[in-house]
């Protein structure tokens, strides 16, 4: 049974790196350990996807903080946080232990690199 899941992970992943706009993905347990990852491209160094996961986890954790003080908790807990920089857009979401970070393009540079084109 356990690796029929795993099977259904990978192939979930694989969908994720088709994407377009895809850049990365990491996979954090509940101590903000890398679990997995990857990037398109050149491949992101085991150290490297370290350092993102410290900045994640501490990103995560201080907004669930905020928002809880800001807003009522019985709109529920948060389950995602998007950040947009001027190089790429970062969804990260949490379920139970593992926390999943996405990488991918901001729509605004694709569209700047799409009239660029023209």
């Amino acid at each position: 049974m356990a690796h029929n899941q795993v099977n259904e992970i990978d192939e979930l992943l694989k969908d994720l790196t088709k994407s377009p706009g895809f850049k990365a993905y990491l996979i954090l347990n509940s101590d903000g350990i890398v679990i997995r990852w990857d990037q398109v491209g050149t491949q992101m160094t085991y150290q490297r996807a370290v350092q993102h996961a410290h900045h994640i986890t501490e990103l995560y954790n201080k907004s669930t903080t905020h928002i809880k003080e800001l807003f009522d908790p019985e709109d529920g807990p948060v389950e995602n946080v998007r950040l947009r920089t001027q190089e790429y857009e970062m969804i990260v979401s949490s379920l139970g232990s593992y926390t999943l970070a996405v990488f991918q393009e901001d729509d605004r540079k694709a569209d700047e690199n799409t009239e660029e084109g023209t």
